[in-house]
């Protein structure tokens, strides 16, 4: 006869555990306090949180329950963290429950917020948005006070793709910048940022600089503008504006390198990356009689942009070799992710105009930056605030971070 089949087991029940919370004017000895006092109680730790505001600790401690559900160990231990409380003002509350922490839901997301300032009534719709779409925000956690306000949520229960769709339509009225990235390891590997230079590494726009010197300065500047709305091939543009500095003298090459003004936070950006072991790379529609000034001046591992023809020492309104034009950005995003041995979805691009759309899209994390409305729509994510290290808390790095590094230095 066969034997009958075995019915499974019953699970375990779930262990008894108490969630215990500190509140108060914070001190150091708080926490080594609070957890000398569970000891003798043979308790296990299953979570901690603990955040100081201003001054102010919350703290809260999960353990299992005392000996195997007690009752009196339990009371005991309860009038102990009172006892240890009371001397030192502090507030504590215990609650009795079964189990850990419940998990959270799946379609995790990193929500980066920058603001400047950041109001209430943003985080009130942001949040508001999130928990309409069925997200909850597991975890809340400030990035950096100055140059802008960051703060990091933590989001579970909605897929990444639908909270990006979701928070930029109401971050655009709100005037807040917000990053919707998927949580995971991969949000930590991106080892290689590639920027477009003219507007976003630099102030300038590095043709009307040297057109300034031309005299042409009115004529080059409309079909810049046209261009980076992308009402005009790149390449097109880019020919007939350079053919107006036909005969200019290539010594105001150095006049011109001197006027370039880089983005504000830009040094600290590069700075702080090459310290993380980044590669750091530029593509641009500007020129190599720049470019290869600012390779020099910020360390830069890669770089590409086109190169203005010189004859006797002057511009022949042409340019040579292959045009670093919109398709031309992407493939120079690849060959360098190539050349640094990184796939492309752990590179991140940042740029800011129309010629910037197809590096933006092929990057594992495209940022537009003080970005044309056709490319703040298109990119993964857009910063809209003058400081480019910004970018650092999209990738989830902190000011203090920066500023310890900077110290050290």
């Amino acid at each position: 006869m066969s034997a009958l089949p075995t019915a499974p087991a019953a699970p375990a029940p779930a262990p008894r555990t108490l969630l215990i919370k500190v509140f108060g004017k914070d001190r150091p000895g708080i926490t080594a306090g609070l957890f000398a006092t569970l000891a003798p109680y043979g308790v296990e730790v299953v979570d901690i949180e603990q955040v100081v505001t201003r001054g102010r600790i919350v703290l809260c401690a999960l353990v299992t329950a005392p000996r195997d559900g007690d009752a009196a160990a339990e009371g005991e231990l309860r009038a102990t963290v009172h006892r240890w409380a009371d001397p030192l003002d502090l507030t504590t509350e215990i609650l009795s429950g079964s189990g850990d922490n419940s998990p959270r839901g799946s379609g995790r997301s990193h929500v980066t917020v920058l603001g400047h300032p950041l109001r209430a009534e943003a985080v009130s719709a942001l949040a508001a948005r999130i928990a309409d779409g069925g997200g909850n925000i597991d975890r809340i956690f400030r990035l950096a006070k100055y140059p802008v306000t960051a703060v990091e949520l933590a989001v579970s229960g909605i897929d990444t793709e639908v909270l990006r769709r979701e928070l930029a339509v109401r971050a655009a009225s709100l005037g807040v910048d917000v990053a919707v990235v998927p949580s995971g390891l991969h949000r930590r590997a991106k080892r290689l940022v590639v920027m477009d230079v003219d507007s976003t590494l630099i102030q300038d726009e590095v043709i009307e600089l040297f057109a300034a010197h031309a005299g042409c300065l009115p004529e080059v500047a409309r079909v810049t503008e046209a261009a980076m709305r992308g009402e005009l091939d790149f390449a097109q543009s880019l020919r007939a504006r350079v053919a107006l500095l036909e005969g200019l003298d290539a010594s105001v090459v150095a006049k011109v390198r001197e006027e370039v003004r880089l983005t504000p936070g830009a040094r600290t950006l590069v700075r702080t990356l090459k310290r993380l072991g980044y590669q750091v790379g530029i593509v641009s529609g500007g020129f190599t009689q720049v470019t290869d000034h600012l390779v020099r001046e910020l360390g830069l591992d890669f770089a590409a942009a086109n190169t203005l023809e010189e004859v006797d020492g002057r511009f022949t309104g042409r340019v040579v070799g292959e045009i670093v034009d919109r398709p031309g950005k992407a493939r120079m995003l690849a060959r360098f992710a190539e050349q640094a041995g990184v796939p492309l979805s752990q590179t991140v691009a940042i740029g800011d105009g129309a010629n910037d759309l197809d590096m933006l899209a092929a990057a594992g994390l495209g940022v537009a930056f003080n970005a044309k409305p056709v490319v703040r729509e298109a990119a993964h994510t857009a910063v809209n605030v003058p400081f480019l290290d910004t970018v650092l808390f999209l990738l989830g790095i902190t000011r203090e971070e920066v500023e310890a590094a900077d110290t050290a230095e």
